[in-house]
């Protein structure tokens, strides 16, 4: 399922590109659609700022930031100045989408976005510099083969920006391989509209809006996973059960599961272990039997709900997954843990000590008593104040 999930997130972005390059190529624009496509790059830079600066996604900022300087770049110089961007700009913007995919999130008037400004303000001092003191020898530095090759030399792009191109490709999917999400994804397909706006730059204001309408999706894509899903657990929030509830029907079960003495658990042992222990009971509810669907409810206390079952036929799954969790092995790891185990230390005691995890479930279903979801989940929260009252670890119905 990771794997699907991983595969559609790179994917779909790369499907919005190819189909923007077979637009490209392939397809005549109607002359009343002209002013749309001429309006696209701008509404596609408007959405991307706008959203960026609302939901404070500073790297989605600085890339969109970056693509304008080279398109105005492109638009306002002279031909030999024209010639030097594009020398230049297939260099310098492939790192810079690089660097920008490995920043974290930092807010734009802090220490931090600070310090990025001025990384880029020299780089283009410096760029400015080279410009007007040596542009010749850096354009022919830049443009000299690095190997002899019939096929390279068709390609017009220098060999030197290709290569940095493939290096930065590479660090941006690597990226994605190490954290998962549509943003790293959009960044690798924002590089391949980007080269396509070098391969053909009398139109890079158009690729230069695919690559800003690719970052913007994938900025909208990762707010909404934000909003509806918990990001200790990795289950999908309350917000996102309220949702499901107001479209699951007329039949089904809900279960309200606490994890037992948490409190104490990070009394004891810190909120690090106790972010391990919701971790590790947020896994077991996901493979939870039953068609059941589980979901972050907030604190130490999870949901889950069965459509289309009453409460007798989710009972054995709900008690499936108590045994589960509490046979679940959990090792409460020291602090001062080294992160590699010596080799000296093979066949000796761990010294670990374990931890009891269990849960209190609590089930209502929907019936003639409980008819909205909010009458449910308080029939739910009783029985699962029973389950507590009466010893913990065990399943109760309101």
């Amino acid at each position: 399922m990771q794997l699907l999930r991983s595969l559609l997130l790179l994917i779909v972005p790369g499907a919005l590109f190819s189909v923007a390059l077979y637009l490209y190529l392939k397809v005549t624009v109607p002359s009343a659609w002209i002013p749309l496509v001429e309006m696209f790059p701008y509404l596609a830079v408007v959405a991307g700022l706008f959203l960026g600066w609302r939901f404070n996604r500073t790297r989605v900022l600085w890339a969109i930031a970056l693509l304008i300087l080279v398109e105005r770049a492109l638009a306002l110089t002279t031909p030999f100045a024209r010639e030097y961007v594009l020398l230049v700009a297939p260099v310098l913007v492939p790192l810079n989408l690089a660097l920008f995919s490995w920043w974290s999130e930092r807010g734009l008037f802090t220490m931090h976005g600070l310090l990025r400004l001025v990384i880029l303000l020299l780089q283009l001092g410096g760029v400015l510099w080279l410009y007007f003191t040596r542009a010749g020898e850096v354009m022919a530095w830049l443009g000299r083969p690095l190997i002899e090759s019939s096929f390279l030399d068709q390609i017009p792009l220098s060999q030197l920006s290709l290569l940095f191109i493939l290096i930065s490709f590479l660090a941006m999917l690597f990226r994605f391989c190490k954290k998962i999400e549509a943003i790293e994804s959009s960044f690798c397909w924002a590089l391949a509209a980007v080269v396509a706006g070098f391969w053909w730059p009398q139109d890079f204001a158009f690729w230069g809006g695919v690559a800003t309408f690719l970052l913007t999706i994938a900025l909208i894509e990762s707010s909404f996973k934000m909003a509806f899903n918990d990001e200790l657990t990795g289950l999908p929030a309350r917000r996102a059960m309220n949702e499901f509830l107001l479209k699951v029907g007329r039949r089904y079960t809900f279960a309200m599961v606490d994890v037992d003495h948490f409190k104490k658990v990070n009394d004891n042992h810190g909120h690090d272990v106790g972010d391990q222990v919701l971790r590790m009971v947020a896994t077991c509810l996901r493979r939870v039997s039953g068609g059941g669907r589980a979901y972050r409810y907030g604190g130490e206390e999870f949901a889950v709900i069965f459509p289309n079952k009453d409460i007798d036929r989710a009972l054995p799954h709900l008690e499936d997954l108590r045994e589960t969790i509490s046979r679940s092995s959990f090792v409460v790891r020291g602090r001062k843990r080294p992160k590699q185990k010596p080799a000296d230390q093979k066949g000796k005691g761990s010294g670990k000590a374990g931890l009891q995890v269990t849960v209190s479930i609590g089930v209502a279903t929907r019936d003639d008593k409980n008819t909205t979801p909010e009458q449910l989940i308080k029939s739910a929260d009783q029985a699962l104040y029973k389950a507590k009252k009466g010893g913990r670890n065990q399943v109760c119905t309101a």
